[in-house]
């Protein structure tokens, strides 16, 4: 018995001592585990297309208030924004404007011949940039222009060419009546084109659709200034709000830029 007791102790101090040196494993409490997962290197920042600001686009003669689209700067500017499918809103929105900017041209230059009055030549030359600016777009989604071929006065939509021959008979009868048919004219496209603005999103439309409107804007001032100015006479607005008119008609000419500048009289 003593033997067998003796064999125990002696193994047991045995296992004892091999434990004791054995390296002791450490035991992490949460606040020392790294729990970090690697990240990713950072993403590069995507790169935005540098586009000429609106402004830029058109130029105005601070005198006359004689507003054109600069067609070289136009493209480069909308040359980088995103196409795509037009609507049917967006398409037929682009064919009005078309001819309803090559009415306003060519109302003044029958308006000019008549009366000789250099604010008709002056803003007819500059109807005619918008109307590129328009052609521009149609070209850009591959729209069939319906002003080709077509001799000034004359319309594909119907209607246009209806308000063309009531515009030029009335501005036939007296000088005044030319001025207000301008002023009209210029009323008429500045709804019009608030309206189609409102029917798309695409960046290159509202470019040329704002910048058009910008132009209505200083060809209002000019042709009721110039009323005012020839005939003694107070214009009336035909189409606009008073409110609307009169915020457009006391304020300066616009160069794009947001601000007035110049005397705004043609």
């Amino acid at each position: 018995m003593k033997k067998i007791t003796l064999f125990t102790i002696v193994i047991t101090t045995m296992l004892a001592l091999v434990a004791c040196s054995a390296p002791a494993t450490p035991t992490l409490s949460p606040a020392t585990v790294n729990t970090a997962v690697p990240t990713k290197p950072a993403a590069l920042p995507a790169v935005t297309p540098t586009t000429v600001p609106a402004s830029s686009v058109i130029q105005v003669d601070a005198a006359t208030g004689s507003t054109n689209i600069d067609p070289v700067i136009l493209k480069t500017s909308i040359a980088p924004m995103a196409t795509g499918t037009l609507s049917a809103n967006e398409s037929a929105g682009l064919i009005l404007m078309r001819e309803e900017e090559k009415l306003a041209h060519d109302v003044y230059i029958y308006l000019f011949q008549k009366w000789g009055l250099n604010v008709f030549q002056n803003i007819a030359n500059s109807e005619q940039t918008h109307t590129d600016s328009v052609k521009t777009l149609l070209d850009r989604y591959g729209l069939s222009d319906p002003a080709a071929g077509m001799a000034a006065g004359k319309f594909t939509n119907t209607t246009l060419q209806e308000l063309y021959d009531k515009l030029v008979a009335q501005g036939s009868k007296s000088l005044a009546d030319a001025l207000k048919v301008g002023a009209a004219v210029e009323e008429i496209d500045i709804l019009d084109l608030q309206k189609e603005a409102g029917l798309t999103l695409r960046a290159d439309i509202l470019l040329v659709y704002q910048n058009l409107e910008t132009g209505s804007r200083n060809h209002l001032r000019s042709f009721t200034q110039t009323l005012k100015t020839q005939t003694g006479e107070v214009y009336q607005p035909q189409y606009l709000t008073a409110e609307a008119y009169k915020a457009i008609v006391n304020s300066t000419i616009e160069t794009g830029s947001g601000k007035g500048s110049g005397s705004g009289k043609p």
